[in-house]
C-alpha cells in the first residue's frame, strides 16, 4: 500500500473514531438526564441507615436484574434438590457471598408496592428472602423468572399476596409468624430455651415520617396499626445474647436468625442464617458493616455481644420440602 492510500485510510479511521466518541458522549448525557434518582436506606441493622444516590433508568435496571436472576436460576445444579432443606439453604446462600450490601431496594418506588426483583445488591432481609426463595424453587422444580416472582411474593407478603404496602411483612417477627402459617418455617425459639420477649412493637406507626408510604396515607397507617396490634397480641420468645453459646448444639445449619433490637418499638435489628463449623454457630448474612454478603468472622454470640443495640435472637427452622 503506497503512502497516499495509507494516509487516506488513517484519515477515515480517525474521523470514524471521533464519530464514535461523539455518539457515546451523547448517549451518556442522555442516560444521565433520563435516569431515575433515588435514595437507598435500610430500617433494620440496629436501626441505622445509610443513604446513597444512584442514577439508573428504572426499565434498564429492571431488565438487568431479571437477566441476572434468570442466570442465577439456571446456574443451580439439579443434584441440589436431594439435599435437606437446611443444607440447601446454606449452599444457595453461599452463592451470594461477596454480593454488595444495598439497603432500601424495596422502597425505590414509594407510590406503588411492587414485588421487587433485585439480586445484585441485598440487605439483611432481602438476602434471607432470596436464599429461601431459590431453595424453595429448587425443591419444587421451578426454573423460570415467573416462578421466582411467584415464590418471592409467597415469602415476602402476608398470606403470600401483595395487596399493598401494609401487606409486606415489615416486622421480622411477623415475617416468621406468617411464614409459619404458610408452612415454610417454624419458630423454635421457645423450645430451645427462649424466654418471653416482652416488648411493644410500634416503631413504624410512631415514626411515620421515616416511611414515605405512610407519611401521607392515613389508611396505610391504620392498617399498620392493626398489624402491630396483632404482633403485640402474640407470645414472642428470644434467646438473650449472653446465653446464645449455650444453645449452639440446638442450632442447625440454615436456621433463620432474627437478631432482636434494643430500640424502642422495633422487634428485630438484623437477620441471617446459622452457619455451623466445628459445632460453633456463625452468621451467614448481608453485613451492613462490611458492605457484602459474608459469613461472620466471629461466632454468633460474640457477634451480638459487640453491639449494644442487639439484645438476643429469635430462631426459625426452615420446613423441609420434599
Amino acid at each position: 500500500m503506497n503512502s497516499k492510500k495509507k494516509f487516506k485510510l488513517f484519515y477515515i479511521l480517525t474521523i470514524f473514531s471521533y464519530f464514535i466518541i461523539f455518539i457515546a458522549s451523547g448517549s451518556a448525557k442522555s442516560l444521565k438526564n433520563s435516569s431515575d434518582q433515588y435514595k437507598l436506606s435500610n430500617s433494620y441493622n440496629s436501626g441505622s441507615s445509610e443513604n446513597s444516590e444512584i442514577k439508573i433508568p428504572s426499565d434498564i435496571a429492571d431488565d438487568y436484574e431479571k437477566m441476572k436472576c434468570n442466570k442465577k436460576i439456571k446456574s443451580f445444579d439439579a443434584s441440589l434438590k436431594s439435599l435437606p432443606m437446611n443444607e440447601l439453604i446454606i449452599e444457595v446462600g453461599k452463592t451470594f457471598i461477596g454480593t454488595p450490601y444495598v439497603g432500601g431496594t424495596l422502597d425505590e418506588n414509594p407510590n406503588t408496592e411492587e414485588v421487587v426483583i433485585k439480586i445484585t445488591g441485598l440487605d439483611c432481609v432481602t438476602f434471607v428472602e432470596n436464599a429461601l426463595t431459590f431453595s424453595i424453587m429448587i425443591k419444587e422444580g421451578k426454573n423460570t423468572i415467573e416462578d421466582y416472582r411467584e415464590v418471592l411474593e409467597r415469602v415476602r407478603y402476608r398470606d403470600g399476596k401483595n395487596t399493598g404496602y401494609p401487606s409486606r411483612l415489615h416486622y421480622f417477627s411477623d415475617w416468621i409468624y406468617n411464614n409459619e402459617q404458610k408452612g415454610l418455617v417454624k419458630d423454635i425459639t421457645k423450645e430451645i430455651g427462649g424466654v418471653p420477649y416482652n416488648k411493644t412493637i410500634d416503631f413504624m406507626t410512631t415514626h411515620t415520617n421515616s416511611y414515605k408510604q405512610l407519611a401521607n396515607d392515613p389508611g396505610a397507617v391504620n392498617e399498620m396499626i392493626g398489624v402491630e396490634d396483632n404482633i403485640n397480641s402474640r407470645e414472642i420468645y428470644y434467646i438473650p445474647k449472653e446465653d446464645i453459646s449455650l444453645i449452639y448444639d440446638k442450632l442447625e445449619n440454615g436456621d433463620i436468625i432474627g437478631i432482636t433490637s434494643t430500640i424502642d418499638g422495633l422487634d428485630v435489628a438484623h437477620t441471617g442464617y446459622v452457619y455451623k463449623e466445628n459445632g460453633i454457630a456463625y452468621l451467614l448474612n448481608a453485613s451492613l458493616k462490611d458492605k457484602q454478603v459474608e459469613i461472620s468472622p466471629m461466632d454468633l454470640q460474640d457477634y451480638l455481644m459487640g453491639n449494644s443495640k442487639q439484645g438476643g435472637i429469635i430462631v426459625a427452622r426452615v420446613a423441609d420440602i420434599k
